[in-house]
């Protein structure tokens, strides 16, 4: 007589087992975060709230870790403790942000030598370059018309919140800025995408500059014969497959790092330091959902993208680079999962890349939004014309800007002494700039892959190739 089948219940039971640890956390956390709201800072019902807090944390992480078994949820559970660490043990997360330092370290040496063989294999081997010169076009005026979108969003979000309007500067700031970079030409930012040393380059971490070699070097490559160029293929072939498997081992570091950064960030501002300016930052996110729902979401329908897909692909990157604040953090990640998703690798080599200097949504859209809040905290309304000039600065200034946290506070000086404002009230943003830099640059990596998407769909090349065997090796691992 057959024996009955109990492995058929284990589906029902894994399930069951998943929504049980994750509601019995969701609760007690919720229950002891309202615990610490109304308990003093010392008794026995603080000690309470304490003990439920790092419980509720300890099931969030086991759901995560051993139920799940998948890197996204992780990431996530580990943001909520690394705001229980920076909320009642500030001193143990300044001190424990190495962590994050040496994540976004090996992430660094990383994004050039990936970028530089990704893009010099995809061109070269594409083998038609009038074909790169169409993706080239393509991805130029998809950026350019997204970025713009992004900009005249902020603007009219920050006209009509009037958020800096009666916001009083702390004295202990005045004055308090004595340099200011000088405006950026675009002569300037046409020089400096030029490299003038690649090694130089790399170690300064200017992709856009690395790009640029690497483009002319795939076109140098791609008119060689190709039995003299095949061996120099085969070899960037082998460099890119082996950054992969080095991504697959740095990204195991990913939920610490994360941990890390939230609670340093946590520990830093605090939680009372936010309310003066509790009203940008809702305005901010408010935005930004606006342009993910009504800007985002229409184009990846028109462009016939997988949205269920899509989503589960782009979760992970995304959340690295909210937790971060730093582009660079998931650019490899991104790689890998909008392969997966079906972009081929030629077409990332080119769209992404180009993408984190030309296609910075959330960047941008912060940009207006600062702006225009420097100018209502200083008095100084600006006038249409002054707002369409700054639309033009702003399209040249954000382009270049750097995947690293609070990168973009240089291009608003830059703008703040090319339109004549004073640059004190920059000072105030620094507050919640960690906060609000997690939002725009989890919007510039969601925008980058869906760019990579739109664009290989309009090539007729989506879901066209098979994603390579490293990539694939490591969505089992993460995902199982």
């Amino acid at each position: 007589m057959a024996m009955p089948d109990l492995n058929q219940e284990r589906p029902v039971a894994a399930a069951q087992k998943q929504w049980i640890s994750l509601g019995a956390a969701g609760v007690l956390l919720a229950a002891a975060f309202t615990v610490r709201v109304v308990s003093g800072p010392s008794g026995s019902l603080h000690t309470a709230g304490l003990l439920g807090r790092a419980l509720g944390c300890a099931l969030l992480l086991y759901w995560a870790g051993w139920v799940r078994r998948s890197l996204t949820p992780l990431i996530l559970a580990a943001m909520v403790a690394g705001i229980e660490i920076g909320l009642d043990a500030p001193n143990v997360a300044v001190g424990a942000h190495f962590v994050s330092d040496i994540f976004l370290r090996l992430v660094k040496t990383i994004v050039a030598p990936l970028i530089l063989v990704t893009l010099i294999s995809g061109i070269a081997g594409h083998g038609d370059l009038k074909g790169v010169g169409r993706m080239g076009w393509k991805s130029l005026v998809y950026f350019e018309a997204l970025t713009t979108i992004a900009l005249v969003l902020g603007l009219v979000a920050a006209n009509l919140s009037h958020a800096g309007a009666g916001l009083k500067m702390p004295p202990d700031l005045a004055g308090s800025l004595t340099t200011v970079p000088p405006p950026l030409h675009w002569q300037d930012f046409l020089v400096h995408t030029v490299p003038e040393n690649l090694a130089k380059s790399i170690a300064e971490g200017q992709v856009l500059q690395v790009a640029v070699f690497a483009i002319l070097f795939g076109i140098a490559l791609a008119l060689v014969p190709r039995e003299k160029a095949e061996p120099l293929l085969r070899l960037t072939h082998s460099i890119s497959e082996t950054m992969f498997r080095f991504t697959n081992i740095v990204m195991y570091l990913a939920p610490l790092a994360v941990a890390s950064a939230i609670a340093f960030t946590v520990a830093k501002l605090g939680p009372g330091v936010l309310l003066h300016l509790g009203k940008l930052l809702a305005v901010f996110y408010v935005t930004v959902a606006v342009f993910v729902l009504a800007v985002l979401l229409p184009v990846a329908l028109l462009a016939r993208v997988p949205l269920r897909r899509f989503v589960r692909h782009v979760s992970a990157p995304a959340a690295i680079a909210f937790a971060t604040a730093a582009s660079e953090a998931a650019l490899p990640r991104a790689m890998e999962e909008m392969e997966l998703l079906g972009v081929p690798r030629r077409v990332l080599a080119f769209v992404i890349p180009a993408g984190y200097s030309f296609n910075l949504d959330g960047s941008t859209l912060y940009l207006a939004m600062a702006t225009v809040f420097v100018a209502q905290v200083a008095g100084l309304p600006l006038s249409l014309g002054t707002q369409v000039f700054m639309v033009g600065t702003l399209m040249l200034a954000s382009k270049g800007v750097a995947g690293v946290p609070r990168a973009v506070l240089v291009v608003l000086l830059a703008t703040a002494s090319t339109l004549r404002l004073p640059s004190e009230p920059i000072l105030i943003l620094l507050g919640i700039d960690a906060l609000m830099d997690m939002g725009r640059t989890s919007v510039n990596v969601i925008g980058n892959c869906l760019a990579s998407a739109v664009v290989a769909r309009w090539e007729g090349v989506f879901g066209s190739e098979t994603p390579s065997s490293s990539v694939r090796d490591e969505d089992r691992m993460l995902s199982h």
